[in-house]
């Protein structure tokens, strides 16, 4: 799809951003409970980012212009719903290595905007709910979910959900079914798991929305690779949340989130009717500390 094309068919970046910015209000408030906030930790990082940017402004000379510029497109993020959308593409990956550095298994990655819990439960070689003349390559992804000693995890669940053909979501554009390229995997007696459903195509974040004002402005890009979403679960193991990608997409080397590893690469072969794709991949999953 050309960039003209993904433009006029997007939904509005208000649309899909205040949808997910109520998706992740409703999740922290079901998560939260009764936590008691940490005085001292908030002081250290709320002091040190205050005091990072005022550095900028003074080491940068910042003008009252821009200055002013930055307050209007900051209001801008909160109205347009782009808060997730924001720290999800330029901060996550931050956050996701310091939280995953210590693992011996699987390299994870940021979960993004778009992840919606519960999505429809299948069996092990189910195939994921789409439209009947879903469009794209058919892709069989399968593998074995083990812990980091080998053995086979046969209580795992496989979540996977992904963009459509034309770069969207179910749920944050109008017009897709509620679940549509998102299901649940339930792995075998040996943890297997095989999963039918479409190869997914690379997409633009939106681009009409206070984080597309800001890409314009620094003469940035807006493109995501293809990519697989999946959360790998077992019990008495980390949670495992990633992105695995596909090998040519001109965009593996400068997404815009920053969120492509080496260890994350897929590597698809041809079906023999050469009408599809198919894709091994295995999952290493942390016993909790």
């Amino acid at each position: 799809m050309s960039k003209d094309q993904y433009l006029d068919e997007a939904p509005a970046a208000a649309t899909s951003g205040n949808l997910a910015s109520q998706r992740f209000a409703e999740r922290v408030a079901s998560s939260q409970g009764d936590k008691v906030v940490d005085t001292e930790r908030v002081d250290l990082l709320a002091g040190r980012a205050i005091k990072a940017l005022n550095d900028i402004i003074i080491e940068e000379r910042v003008s009252y212009d821009e200055y002013n510029a930055l307050k209007a497109w900051l209001i801008k993020v909160g109205q347009d719903g782009e808060w997730p959308l924001f720290l999800d593409v330029w901060l996550e990956h931050s956050v996701e290595e310091v939280a995953t550095s210590h693992r011996e298994g699987n390299k994870g990655s940021i979960e993004g905007p778009y992840y919606v819990e519960n999505a429809p439960e299948l069996p092990w070689n189910g195939t994921i709910p789409m439209r009947e003349d879903e469009p794209g390559t058919p892709m069989k992804f399968f593998g074995q979910v083990r812990s980091t000693d080998g053995t086979p995890l046969k209580d795992a669940t496989v979540e996977l959900w992904h963009a459509d053909s034309d770069g969207f979501y179910s749920q944050f554009a109008p017009g897709i079914p509620e679940w549509n390229l998102r299901g649940t995997w339930v792995v075998n007696d040996e943890a297997r798991f095989e999963m039918h459903s479409i190869q997914p195509a690379p997409y633009q974040i939106p681009t009409d929305g206070a984080c597309g004002q800001l890409i314009a402005a620094a003469g940035w890009h807006a493109w995501r690779p293809a990519h697989l979403h999946l959360k790998v679960k077992a019990p008495g193991h980390e949670l495992l949340t990633a992105q695995l990608y596909f090998p040519g997409d001109p965009h593996n080397d400068d997404d815009i989130a920053s969120a492509v590893k080496p260890e994350l690469m897929l590597d698809p072969k041809p079906t023999e009717d050469g009408k599809g794709v198919t894709v091994e991949y295995d999952f290493v999953l942390d016993p909790e500390a």
